[in-house]
């Protein structure tokens, strides 16, 4: 990467950094809160980088053919053998940033920051993170490319919807995977490997079930398989009109069912994840103790993703959920707590 002479990260770009994640999302903001370092920076930091690349694959105001030279030229910018520098991304993505910035847009304007603070970490980390971030900036320029001239995603298949998974969520969960297995067995960081696919997928999935409305109004993106859509006799460009909402809750409830399948994987990554360099099974249980609880409303009422925007679990829930690993909690309570919240909400 070329930057000319960029000037060193401080201790002041690195807390900005944490404060820019608990602005953009609320479940890494968990799982930050729970780590401790160095695993805490490195998750921070990696995932800031998978936050810009998201954000301008999102932007349903760029064009696809411009996001797709945007997501190209930053993953120059992280290939350390590319002549590309820091401010010619900037001059390229600043038309485009809002004039009343999101959290996700901040991220996005200050990329020179996050990219400073992230070439400041140890050689190790810093490589092991590197090639699953490109793999996820390449596969969203793949996907806007190949839907440039519907002017927004369109999946046509659950297995395309699977393959757009992985690079949104798999990748980072290599990324996540490569981090913590440092120092451990060989069968053990391959079991993790094995795992951390099924753990990206379910979570991505869940989210993609409950987040209907605003993908498409937002974002300008169809992520329901067209497929399961015409089986339903909806076109995808009626996904969020009242008189399709009964086909489209069914390929929700598709969708719901699709994920649940990863469930059992998914803990079995939670049971194997070492807790060393800073890592914590909390900042990883919570998330799929919350997309348990998710599931569960979307089984229970799938209709209100069409008809209220969104299904989620209730603040209080979350809160005690929280409060259930405030003094730790052992892997053996896993099942428990799954079960627990597979049936009803957790402060029930």
């Amino acid at each position: 990467m070329t930057t000319g002479q960029p000037e060193p990260a401080t201790d002041a770009d690195l807390e900005w950094c944490y404060d820019a994640v608990h602005g953009v999302s609320r479940t890494f903001s968990i799982t930050i809160d729970r780590l401790e370092e160095p695993m805490a920076r490195h998750i921070c930091l990696g995932y800031l980088l998978c936050r810009i690349a998201d954000t301008i694959e999102d932007a349903g105001h760029i064009p696809p053919e411009t996001q797709t030279d945007l997501l190209s030229t930053y993953d120059a910018l992280l290939d350390p053998d590319a002549e590309q520098s820091v401010a010619a991304f900037m001059d390229d993505v600043e038309p485009w940033i809002p004039d009343e910035r999101t959290d996700d847009w901040e991220v996005v304007a200050e990329t020179p920051r996050v990219l400073r603070t992230f070439e400041s970490l140890e050689e190790n980390p810093r490589e092991i993170m590197r090639e699953p971030v490109r793999e996820l900036v390449d596969g969203m320029a793949m996907f806007t490319d190949r839907y440039a001239n519907e002017g927004g995603l369109r999946l046509q298949t659950i297995e395309e919807l699977e393959e757009y998974c992985w690079y949104a969520a798999g990748t980072v969960g290599t990324l996540i995977t490569g981090l913590v297995a440092r120092g451990t067995t060989q069968e053990r960081a391959e079991e993790m490997r094995e795992n951390a696919r099924s753990f990206a997928l379910l979570l991505q999935l869940v989210n993609i079930a409950k987040d209907v409305d605003d993908d498409y109004h937002e974002e300008n993106n169809v992520y329901l398989p067209a497929e399961w859509l015409a089986a339903e006799d909806v076109d995808v460009e009626a996904v969020t009109d009242e008189a399709h909402q009964s086909g489209v809750t069914n390929v929700i409830k598709r969708v719901t069912g699709r994920a649940e399948r990863y469930l059992d994987d998914a803990q079995r990554y939670l049971e194997i994840v070492p807790e060393h360099h800073g890592n914590r099974l909390s900042a990883w249980a919570i998330p799929y103790l919350l997309a348990v609880g998710t599931l569960r409303e979307l089984r229970e009422r799938p209709e209100d993703v069409v008809r209220e925007g969104d299904v989620k679990v209730s603040r209080a829930e979350v809160y005690e959920l929280l409060q259930q690993f405030e003094d730790g909690v052992s892997r053996s309570r896993l099942d428990e707590l799954r079960a627990t919240m597979s049936e009803q909400p957790l402060h029930q």
